[in-house]
C-alpha cells in the first residue's frame, strides 16, 4: 500500500483521459508529475505539481489545465476536494475515511513501506574498508553504520544487496604491522623495545605479540626480517580482521564478502582491467603536467602508463603504472571494481572517509570505462565525527595509541544509541557526538524520542492485554492530532522510495522523529480531551479501535528502526 503512488496513478488516469478528449495535446511525458505533501498542511493532505510541468510541453497555461484536471479528481470518492491555487499548483484534500482504511492496511498486511522499487537489482556496496593495521576508529563507525544502514534501506526497498569489505592488505603498511607485532613478540619474550616512527603502538598488538610467541617459541628471536617478514605479515593481518569483526559484531554489522587486495597481485587481474581498457584505446604512454601549485623546477617529467580518465569525466588523466616498472596505488582499485563489474552487479557503491574526495572522480571514471557506461558508481563520503564527553573533546584511546576506537563508543553508550546518532546527520555533513546528550532523557535526544514512543505503544498493549481487550484492526480516527499522525503514516512507503533512490538513510532517522513527535502530541492531547486517550474507561470496544492508531505507529517505527539497524525499545529505563 503506498497512498501517494495510488493518487500519482489518479492523476496519470486524469491526464491520459484528458489526451483523449483533446483537452490535452498526445506525446507528453508524465515522467514528471509527482504527487507529494503539500509544504503548508494547511493546504490539503496532498498536492501535485502536474500542471506545472505540463503546461511548457503542452503550450497552455497551467491554470487552464489544473481546472479541468481539478474536476476530474474531484469526482473519484478518495478525494473530497480539489483546489487549484496560484498559477496552477493542484491541492487535494482526501475523504476521511482514507485515514483509517490507511491504519486498516498496515495492520492487515505485511511488510507496510517495503518497495519492488530495486526490482532485483544486483548492488554492491563497499564500506568499512579499513586498512587491517588495527581496531576500527570512530571514522570508521560512521562509514561502517551508513553503509550498513544504506545496504539495509536498499534490501528494504527490493535490490538484492552484498554488503562488502575491501581488505587493504597489498600496502607497505601491512609491512609496518608485521614489524610493530615483531617488536611486541620480542617484547613477550622479555626484551625491552622501542617504538620507531611509523611503527603502530596500540596496546592491542600486545595479545597478537604473545600469539605469535605462543606459536613459534623464540624461532624469529635475533633474526632478520627477511626470515620472518612474510610469515608474521599473514598472521598479523588475520588477527587484526578478527579484532576488526568482533568490533563490527559489536555494531551489529556482518559482511557478506571480504575481498582482499592481496589476491590482485601476481594473479593476472590487475593486468586484465588494464588490458580491458587498453582494449578500448584508454591506456597510452605519456608524461602529466606538474601538479598545481608546484614550481617547474621542482617537476621531474618521467613517462608513465596513464589512463585516459578524462574521456570518462576526471580532470586529469591518471598513472597506473610507475615509471619503474610498479603499479600504482590507482591499478589495484581499478582491478577491484573490474571485478565487482564481472560478478555482475548492476550498480556499486563506495563508502569512503571524507580525506578521500579526490579519488572520486578517477574511481568514477573507472568505472563508468570498464563496464561502457552501464554500471553506475556511487561515490559516498561520510565526515569527521567530533566526539566530547562532560562538555569537552573526548580524548584518545591507550589501547589504540592514537585515536578514540569503535569499541570505546560502544562501550560508552551501546550499539543502538550509536548507530541511530551517526546517522542524525547526512553523511557528508559534519557530525558532534556528545555522549552526555545522546543518553539524556528528552525531546532533543532523537534516539530517546523515537524509542519512547515505541515503548508507549508497548505499554497501551500490555495494559490492554492485562485488562482483557481484544485488538481489532478497524481504527476509529476522527481528531486532527489522529488524522495527523496517520497522514504520516502515509507518507512512509513514499519517503523510503525517496530515501533509497538518493542514498541517503539518514532519512529515515528525520523520519522517525517526525513520526515520533506527532505520536507524542497525539498522546498528551489526551490530557486535556479524555475521549483521544487509548485506554477508554469500561470501554473495551472503543479502546481496542483507539489502539489501531499507535499499533500502526509501532509497525512503522519498528520496520525503520531495523533499516537503521537499531533495536526497538519495548520499555523505558
Amino acid at each position: 500500500m503506498n497512498l501517494f503512488a495510488d493518487i500519482r496513478s489518479l492523476v496519470i488516469d486524469a491526464l491520459n483521459a484528458m489526451v483523449a478528449e483533446g483537452t490535452l495535446p498526445e506525446g507528453l511525458s508524465f515522467d514528471n508529475v509527482a504527487v507529494e505533501p503539500p509544504r503548508d498542511a494547511a493546504h490539503g493532505d496532498m498536492a501535485t505539481n502536474a500542471a506545472m510541468v505540463l503546461a511548457k510541453p503542452a503550450r497552455m497555461k497551467p491554470r487552464d489545465i489544473a481546472d479541468v484536471l481539478a474536476g476530474k479528481l474531484a469526482a473519484d470518492d478518495r478525494i473530497d476536494v480539489a483546489e487549484v491555487a496560484g498559477p496552477g499548483f493542484l491541492n487535494l484534500r482526501l475523504n476521511a475515511s482514507i485515514w483509517a482504511k490507511l491504519v486498516e492496511g498496515i495492520l492487515g498486511g505485511d511488510g507496510y513501506g517495503r518497495s519492488s522499487m530495486g526490482a532485483g537489482q544486483k548492488v554492491n556496496v563497499e564500506y568499512v574498508s579499513a586498512n587491517p593495521t588495527g581496531p576500527l576508529h570512530v571514522g570508521h563507525t560512521r562509514g561502517a553504520v551508513f553503509g550498513d544502514a544504506l545496504a539495509s534501506l536498499l534490501d528494504y526497498a527490493g535490490h538484492e544487496v552484498t554488503r562488502e569489505y575491501y581488505i587493504n592488505d597489498g600496502g607497505a603498511q601491512v609491512d609496518v604491522l608485521a614489524r610493530s607485532v615483531y617488536l611486541r613478540y620480542l617484547e613477550a619474550h622479555g626484551q625491552d623495545v622501542a617504538f620507531e616512527d611509523g611503527t603502530y603502538p596500540g596496546d592491542y598488538l600486545v595479545p597478537v605479540g604473545q600469539a605469535l610467541k605462543d606459536k613459534v617459541g623464540d624461532a624469529f628471536v635475533g633474526k632478520g626480517e627477511q626470515f620472518w617478514l612474510a610469515e608474521i605479515r599473514e598472521f598479523a593481518t588475520g588477527k587484526m580482521l578478527d579484532l576488526i569483526r568482533e568490533d563490527l559484531a559489536m555494531l551489529g554489522v556482518k559482511m557478506d564478502v571480504f575481498f582482499s587486495e592481496k589476491s590482485l597481485y601476481g594473479t593476472g587481474r590487475i593486468e586484465a582491467a588494464l588490458a580491458s581498457l587498453e582494449g578500448k584505446g584508454l591506456i597510452y604512454e605519456g608524461v602529466l603536467e606538474p601538479p598545481k601549485g608546484k614550481k617547474p623546477e621542482d617537476w621531474e617529467p618521467r613517462e608513465q602508463t596513464l589512463f585516459k580518465s578524462t574521456e570518462h569525466g576526471d580532470d586529469v588523466d591518471r598513472p597506473v603504472k610507475k615509471s619503474d616498472g610498479s603499479w600504482t596505488y590507482f591499478a589495484p582499485d581499478i582491478a577491484y571494481h573490474f571485478d565487482k563489474i564481472e560478478r555482475g552487479f548492476d550498480a556499486l557503491i563506495d563508502v569512503f572517509g571524507a580525506d578521500h574526495g579526490g579519488y572520486v572522480k578517477r574511481m568514477k571514471a573507472a568505472v563508468s570505462a570498464l563496464s561502457d557506461g552501464r554500471v553506475p558508481l556511487d561515490i559516498k563520503l561520510t565526515q569527521l565525527v567530533k566526539l566530547y564527553k562532560n562538555g569537552e573533546p573526548f580524548k584518545m584511546s591507550k589501547r589504540a595509541g592514537t585515536f578514540v576506537t569503535l569499541r570505546d563508543v560502544v562501550e560508552q553508550v551501546g550499539p543502538d544509541v550509536t548507530r541511530f546518532v551517526m546517522l542524525t546527520r547526512k553523511n557528508d555533513a559534519p557530525l558532534d557526538f556528545d555522549f552526555d546528550k545522546v543518553l539524556e532523557q528528552s525531546r532533543d535526544n532523537p534516539v530517546f524520542y523515537v524509542q519512547y514512543a515505541h515503548a508507549r505503544v508497548r505499554s497501551v498493549l500490555r495494559k490492554a492485554a492485562d485488562q482483557g481487550i481484544t485488538l481489532t484492526d478497524t481504527p476509529k480516527i476522527e481528531d486532527e492530532a489522529e488524522i495527523a499522525v496517520a497522514k504520516k503514516l502515509a507518507e512512509w512507503p513514499r519517503l523510503v522510495e525517496i530515501a533509497a533512490r538518493t542514498h541517503e538513510p539518514h532519512r529515515i532517522a528525520f523520519y522517525l522523529y517526525e513520526l515520533a513527535s506527532d505520536f507524542h502530541a497525539l498522546w498528551n492531547r489526551g490530557n486535556d480531551k479524555p475521549e483521544l486517550r487509548f485506554l477508554q474507561d469500561g470501554k473495551n470496544d472503543s479502546s481496542a479501535a483507539k489502539i489501531a492508531l499507535p499499533r500502526a505507529v509501532a509497525v512503522v517505527i519498528s520496520s525503520g528502526l531495523g533499516i537503521l539497524g537499531v533495536t526497538p525499545a519495548e520499555e523505558m529505563r
